[in-house]
């Protein structure tokens, strides 16, 4: 049986590739969380979409498909999670992919999801990839493959013009097996324990309470917010947190909520003199007419994210490995698309790929309907401000070169006229924002605040295990939709092969 909070994502908004912030900002499909005021952010509250709807965030996320790199589980192996190191968990990312490029030694070609070398022919694009060569990167035709580093194309879950949800491709097929039962607008409320071991679940399903028993096992999957939310209304977490709240402690863990990271995206923005960028589309008959043509054929602007350019670079040269990811969007985003902008620009965003700084999901009461506390604590650590200021030095060095000059006009953001270190502190300060990829609140690994093992049960607990994004010890160098699917997938061969 699947509970899901939210409802059926098989709408136009989600199947849309251009449509994403649609979803994005209606409460009926996301969450629409909000961060607590960030301390080293001007005490802003930053913007936490989730998806609230079956699929989850694969129904609203950007649609990029990067995995990380070598390294990124090769650390996660020396946290003393051996059967996660990069050769053991290669298999599963192959497993996953239907990729256009075909099969070869890091790719995958017979999974369920399509995985598509993105085909975007906006001239901007082609442009920013000169000026990256320009600039002295080199460019990779596969950032999937065997090394990382460098620009290009991102691969991208669009298929014949529609988004590629895990819905779609892994949930639609079985929908109909007997053995499988799909609960939408569910809402679960509490976890059921009889002493350690977990037997059901309290939901409230068409305005009534229900219980339900598990024969075997809970899979916790609410992700790296509701599944620390979920676990510490039920008992499971911090004890005088949980005791502070009125709730009876059923496992004192401490790590529940606790090692919140996520990557932080500085937009470094400048005019564009050529008609090229999305701002054409926020007129209403290029927007009507593109709205149609997908409509009618799923193709044009709209079976694209626009997302789909970008790399990884190292910030300065003593860096050992690649530790920024970049992201060229051909438009200005202002206030996660909210407001329209008002003239043809285009974007760089630059964000430091392992943040030092850690955060915290805590409960605000124990009522399950009230949003918990959510502190990313960005930018807590000196060391992330440093390598987001050598971000936009890279992105300036980039942005200056021969292949956009006839694109590019004034930088609008920071500026040109802001140099100084204390001057990018203060830009990065206020307009600083999240890449949309919280995770690691109920990390994997054998210390004291970890809370799943290797097999990704709870510690201490008996029947109950996580598989989400929260349970990542560290993140990688990757959008994380990726990266929640290989663990998906080594899962249930795992839970298959344990038992």
């Amino acid at each position: 049986a699947v509970f899901e909070a939210g409802g059926a994502s098989d709408i136009w908004k989600v199947k849309m590739p251009l449509a994403l912030l649609y979803a994005m900002h209606d409460p009926k499909y996301n969450w629409k969380y909000y961060s607590e005021p960030e301390p080293h952010l001007n005490n802003r509250r930053l913007f936490c979409p989730r998806g609230k709807m079956i699929g989850g965030c694969s129904a609203h996320n950007g649609m990029v498909f990067v995995r990380g790199n070598r390294n990124d589980y090769e650390r996660w192996e020396n946290f003393g999670l051996k059967s996660w190191s990069y050769q053991k968990i290669l298999p599963y990312f192959k497993k996953i992919e239907n990729w256009s490029g075909g099969e070869n030694q890091y790719r995958g070609s017979f999974g369920p999801l399509p995985i598509n070398q993105s085909k975007n022919d906006n001239p901007l694009f082609k442009a920013f990839l000169g000026a990256a060569s320009e600039s002295g990167h080199k460019i990779n035709p596969d950032m999937n493959g065997e090394y990382q580093e460098g620009f290009g194309m991102f691969d991208t879950t669009i298929h014949n013009g529609e988004r590629a949800s895990v819905s779609k491709y892994y949930l639609n097929p079985v929908k109909n097996r007997k053995n499988l039962s799909i609960f939408s607008n569910s809402f679960v409320e509490k976890i059921i324990f009889d002493g350690k071991k977990a037997i059901g679940i309290e939901v409230k399903t068409k305005n009534k309470i229900e219980k339900f028993y598990a024969e075997k096992e809970l899979i916790l999957s609410g992700g790296s917010i509701n599944s620390p939310q979920l676990l510490m209304l039920s008992g499971v977490g911090n004890a005088n947190h949980l005791k502070e709240k009125g709730i009876n402690v059923i496992n004192d863990l401490k790590g529940v909520g606790k090692n919140l990271q996520d990557h932080l995206e500085t937009y470094i923005q400048q005019e564009c003199k050529t008609p090229d960028t999305l701002y054409t589309y926020t007129k209403l008959v290029p927007k009507v007419l593109a709205g149609i043509q997908w409509f009618l054929s799923k193709s044009g602007p709209c079976s694209q994210s626009y997302l789909e350019a970008g790399g990884f670079a190292k910030s300065s040269p003593e860096r050992e490995i690649a530790n920024i990811q970049f992201h060229f969007f051909p438009s200005f985003v202002i206030d996660h698309g909210l407001v329209n902008p008002s003239s043809h620009g285009y974007q760089l965003h630059a964000s430091p790929n392992h943040p030092k700084s850690r955060g915290s999901v805590t409960l605000n009461s124990s009522d399950p309907y009230e949003y918990p506390k959510i502190l990313f604590n960005y930018l807590e650590h000196e060391d992330d401000l440093k390598q987001t200021r050598e971000c936009i030095h890279v992105a300036r060095k980039i942005l200056s070169q021969p292949s956009l000059v006839k694109h590019s006009g004034n930088e609008v953001g920071p500026g040109s006229d802001k140099q100084s270190d204390e001057e990018l502190n203060e830009y990065i300060r206020s307009k600083a924002e999240t890449a949309y990829h919280p995770c690691g609140t109920l990390k994997m690994g054998t210390d004291k605040m970890s809370v799943v093992d290797e097999n990704l049960k709870i510690h201490g607990l008996q029947n109950i295990r996580v598989i989400d994004a929260s349970v990542i010890p560290e993140i990688p160098s990757a959008n994380l939709n990726a990266p929640t699917l290989m663990i998906a997938e080594k899962a249930s061969d795992i839970i298959i092969n344990t038992g």
